[in-house]
């Protein structure tokens, strides 16, 4: 997943990009073309990352269910800048988040995360905020985590969902048992059934295509990841392709389903920050601890193609709406290529005695990023729902 393009990915340079945060640095995301936006105004995705006095929107010690993974300031990470960022666009601004207006917004609702970790890291982040005006009450199962806000009725859910897909690992033609089944044109059987029972679902996947897995279409091998069909089978799709396969058969299932009238929101691709190798082979983001400036950042080739991959798929299926759901796109791929200092990095556990700089022989700890520390650049992604679940019900508690 570290393919780099070292050749012609550098961003133009921008005068004055960055600069220390005493100074309120900035870092500018150029004015792309853009097909993803939420209903009328302005771009929520273009803008600058900005220094903000204010501060994170919880701590680590004011939160107790933050997995202790992305628990950085709980896990020794010494600098915490990194939990000062605003994503500020460039025609408005964003309120900041607001608990108790959100709770309201979503009066009697039910909100579900479904995706991988990094989906579980986003969920985490919401009960985070909302926590600070009130606990919940733990209404889960092993195959469902749920958080009751009695005050407003509101239900936060969250389901692993790694592909989105129906997979298993029984025996198929010539793909042995063990090997993890991908069928990219049937949706997930548990997903179809809860989906009528959700207002608002964020969904977020791909990182699991990097696992071992065989690809089946129309009831046949087409390809696979870390398994390949036998030399008399070529592969006809490889892993990138397959993510988008997914994604268009999952969110086709929704805009066809007879009885789903509820908001859809897809996060695309997260991008991680391993340098120097992936996550299994001495990748490191180690001593990040600011944003990157526009004439620093290398695009990953990887984490773009995977992103093209989403956003086609995406748009392909919501042509096929056959009935009331709403779908949005909230597209912060490419302003989170910048935030490489947001990971945890070495940070991944509380052991005093853990190693969190590179040897003598220049190799890192074990490292983790991908997913986001908390607090951490991840709140971003939902404040950015809180403004698309605002645009949408605001209307319905001001009438």
């Amino acid at each position: 997943m570290a393919l780099m393009n070292t050749s012609d990915a550098l961003l133009t340079p921008s005068k004055d990009t960055y600069i220390s945060p005493s100074e309120s640095m900035s870092t500018t995301i150029p004015n792309k073309s853009y097909t993803g936006f939420v209903n009328s105004g302005c771009d929520l995705y273009r803008g600058n990352w900005i220094y903000d006095q204010s501060g994170p929107l919880y701590t680590n010690d004011s939160c107790p269910i933050i997995t202790q993974f992305q628990n950085c300031q709980g896990n020794g990470r010494p600098d915490k800048v990194y939990e000062n960022w605003k994503w500020k666009p460039f025609e408005c601004d964003i309120p900041r988040f607001d608990p108790k207006k959100f709770l309201e917004l979503m009066r009697g609702k039910t909100l579900a995360f479904i995706g991988d970790s990094v989906s579980r890291n986003q969920m985490e982040s919401m009960l985070c905020i909302l926590w600070q005006v009130e606990k919940p009450k733990n209404r889960g199962t092993r195959e469902m985590h749920r958080y009751y806000f009695k005050s407003s009725s509101v239900m936060i859910v969250r389901i692993w969902s790694s592909w989105l897909v129906e997979h298993n690992k029984k025996p198929f033609d010539f793909a042995p048992e063990g090997v993890e089944k991908l069928f990219l044109d049937v949706p997930e059987e548990k997903l179809m059934k809860l989906i009528p029972t959700f207002d608002v679902i964020v969904v977020s996947s791909g990182h699991w295509f990097a696992k071992q897995s065989a690809y089946i279409l129309n009831n046949e091998i087409v390809g696979g990841q870390l398994w390949s069909p036998n030399n008399s089978q070529p592969m006809k799709i490889n892993n990138v392709e397959a993510f988008g396969i997914s994604v268009e058969t999952f969110f086709t299932a929704l805009v066809t389903h007879s009885n789903y009238t509820g908001l859809a929101i897809l996060r695309t691709y997260s991008p991680d920050h391993y340098e120097g190798g992936a996550w299994n082979t001495g990748g490191s983001c180690t001593g990040k601890v600011k944003p990157l400036a526009l004439d620093e950042l290398v695009e990953n080739a990887f984490t773009n193609t995977m992103h093209e991959q989403q956003v086609t798929a995406f748009q392909h299926a919501i042509k096929k709406r056959r009935n009331s759901s709403r779908m949005k796109l909230m597209d912060i791929t490419e302003a989170f290529q910048y935030r490489h200092d947001g990971h945890p990095g070495p940070y991944r556990n509380p052991d005093p005695n853990k190693i969190t700089k590179r040897g003598p022989d220049g190799k890192p700890p074990p490292q983790d990023c991908l997913h986001w520390c908390m607090p951490g650049p991840i709140d971003t992604w939902n404040q950015l729902v809180f403004e698309i679940i605002r645009r949408e019900y605001e209307g319905d508690i001001s009438s």
